[in-house]
């Protein structure tokens, strides 16, 4: 789907500048951030990517990009709460709420039910004027409550834990 997608953008002269893609429940969805030289018409792109993968079936909408309607947003520093626990009612409520009402913004967030335990990964903008230890301490309270294990960490620390590590490359000394 989304080589389909993309090679209709490009042939049609436009470029992908971001892109979120994902599957849940077995609905694949993919929403993206496209620039074209020339503005296109919204019904004729749509028209143009449903017929790129006709055998797909897609649902496509098309929205204008305009930047002056989005709220600012305080930057801040970029952490993972990750969290998981029994399957309840009301979680994803839970941490929202709480981080929403410290004015930590979400800016992505990915929950699934795991056999009995649902895991929540959220990606979060923090204000720089928020004390990390008493956050930790208060998300660890939350999640007690609620039965779950909760961790915060700085992006940076959460990639360089997580990634993917690849063996060494062996390299080959030519004679």
């Amino acid at each position: 789907i989304v080589s389909a997608v993309s090679k209709t953008i490009t042939g049609l002269g436009g470029n992908i500048d971001a892109c979120s893609q994902t599957v849940l429940a077995n609905y694949f969805t993919l929403i993206i951030v496209v620039s074209f030289p020339q503005p296109a018409e919204a019904e004729a792109l749509c028209r143009a990517v449903r017929d790129g993968a006709p055998r797909l079936q897609l649902q496509v909408q098309v929205r204008p990009f305009e930047p002056a309607r989005v709220a600012p947003v305080e930057t801040g520093e970029s952490f993972v709460v990750t969290a998981f626990g029994p399957d309840r009612e009301g979680i994803i409520l839970r941490f929202s709420s709480y981080l929403g009402s410290k004015g930590i913004n979400i800016t992505d967030l990915y929950g699934t039910l795991r056999g009995e335990q649902f895991v929540l990964i959220g990606q979060v903008s923090m204000p720089p004027t928020w004390d990390i230890q008493m956050l930790q301490t208060d998300l660890e309270q939350l999640a007690h409550d609620a039965g779950y294990t909760v961790r915060l960490q700085h992006e940076n620390v959460f990639v360089a834990t997580n990634q993917l590590r690849l063996p060494a490359a062996r390299t080959v000394a030519k004679r």
